[in-house]
């Protein structure tokens, strides 16, 4: 008896490898095959093409905003898909105008800066605004400085991106602060206008823009300017003198506009109702053409579906690709999504938002509900196992602005990672552009995304 229970115990184990052989031989034969059509037979570069010179840039609340519903609606349905709509969101409207400009006035003549005016900026009133300018590094100079030194000043906010930060986010999350809050916080202190570097590591003479949140009764002008103009300046007033700035902006806020977030889907077969989204945001700064940030997500995103499709798998969780307005100021898209989500009591199991840029993918990271997340955590780093040797990590971080209000539905939330050392070159800038994205980098991306859905799908969390 003693030896027909090792036998049996022997065959079981035997047999159990065996099995779980033959699972992870599928799981890499299938993965391959994602590979293989992302790299030879996808239609992701088509897809950013369109995105990017027929349609355009898409601030919220503009016309280039509606086509991108259009393509992205019309896309999502030409795929075949088991449903597809538009989900109604209010968006801000802000617009530019057609002239700005910052200049350092010195004796009879000026130096014309490079800028650009941040987005929900208020405009200088018709008027030229001109005064002497003050440099601070952080926003707690502010207070030390006091309405006594600021009071009728132009600010110039010139705290540079963190070098020593080799993941070049953490760079621009230590700095991104002064162009955020800095001019509401000026305001408070009497400060008549506010310049702000660029947030970039890159020393150009290309200015980014991007938002800057105002309280209801402090605003005043905003315009960054790029980073060799904000090292000019800071060398003139290193040098003692008082210096003078000139500054013009039409940008105007109108208002409110509907606009829609473009959802997609692909019923599940066995666990529908279990949800696997995949997504990015379609809106984009009005300067560029939204490549980078974030073309490549929304691509990305649909990708997964076109690779599905192509590959005729039929998933058993329902897989949702979700393309959300107004990320870039405002976030009404993902926070109109989650209320209707949870209206619904849906489940999330997993949400991917790709909004990192189409470098190559170097792997994800992922956050959740405090309570589940050490669990999700453990359960997806055994399931990422496959991935590894296409050089993809997987670890605790950030995961999307768009799909962070669905952390209380406690699935895990997975934000796609691709290489960061030139996003900052082109985010939020007019060189965000169709010919600054590689095709390859970019299938890569989409391939990696793919695969990781894949594997949730079959295994679940």
């Amino acid at each position: 008896m003693r030896r027909c229970t090792i036998l049996g115990s022997l065959l079981f184990i035997f047999f159990g490898f065996s099995m779980l052989n033959a699972q992870n031989d599928d799981d890499a034969l299938f993965i391959k095959s994602i590979y293989d059509h992302s790299l030879t037979s996808s239609k992701i570069y088509d897809y950013l093409h369109t995105m990017c010179k027929e349609v355009g840039p898409r601030l919220s609340g503009s016309a280039g905003a509606e086509k991108g519903v259009d393509f992205c609606f019309e896309t999502l349905e030409s795929l075949g898909m088991d449903s597809v709509l538009k989900l109604p969101c209010e968006v801000p409207h802000w617009v530019r105008g057609t002239k700005e400009y910052v200049h350092m006035v010195q004796d009879d003549s000026f130096v014309e800066f490079h800028c650009a005016s941040l987005g929900n900026s208020i405009s200088t009133g018709g008027k030229e605004i001109k005064a002497e300018v003050i440099e601070v590094m952080g926003l707690d100079t502010l207070a030390i400085l006091g309405r006594k030194g600021l009071e009728g000043k132009i600010v110039f906010f010139n705290r540079p991106f963190d070098d020593t930060q080799t993941r070049t986010f953490y760079g621009y999350g230590k700095a991104v602060d002064q162009r955020v809050y800095g001019p509401t916080r000026a305001a408070k202190y009497g400060a008549i206008g506010v310049i702000v570097r660029s947030i970039t590591n890159a020393i150009d003479f290309v200015p980014h823009t991007g938002v800057t949140v105002y309280d209801s009764t402090y605003k005043i002008p905003a315009i960054a300017i790029s980073t060799m103009d904000a090292n000019r300046l800071a060398k003139e007033i290193e040098k003692g003198d008082k210096v003078f700035l000139e500054m013009y902006s039409e940008c105007k806020n109108l208002p409110k506009k509907k606009s829609y977030s473009v959802i997609g889907e692909i019923k599940g077969s066995e666990f529908p109702d279990e949800i696997i989204l995949v997504g990015g945001h379609l809106d984009s700064w009005d300067i560029g053409e939204g490549a980078h940030d974030d073309g490549a997500g929304c691509v990305h995103a649909m990708q997964v579906i076109e690779t599905m499709k192509a590959l005729n798998y039929n998933p058993k969780r329902t897989v949702r690709c979700v393309l959300f307005m107004n990320e870039e100021n405002g976030l009404a898209g993902g926070k109109s999504y989650a209320e209707w989500s949870n209206n619904n009591n849906e489940y999330h199991m997993a949400a991917i938002e790709s909004d990192s840029g189409g470098f190559t993918p170097r792997g994800f990271s992922c956050t959740a509900e405090e309570s589940v997340f050490i669990e999700h955590l453990t359960k997806m780093k055994k399931l990422f196992s496959p991935l590894e040797s296409y050089d993809l990590y997987f670890k605790k971080g950030g995961a999307g602005a768009d799909i962070n209000p669905l952390k209380s539905q406690k699935g895990i939330l997975i934000g796609f990672n691709p290489d960061s050392q030139r996003y900052f070159d082109f985010h939020h800038t007019s060189e965000d552009v169709f010919e600054n994205v590689n095709k390859r980098e970019l299938q890569l991306g989409a391939a990696s995304i793919t695969s990781l859905v894949y594997l949730i799908d079959q295994y679940g969390i």
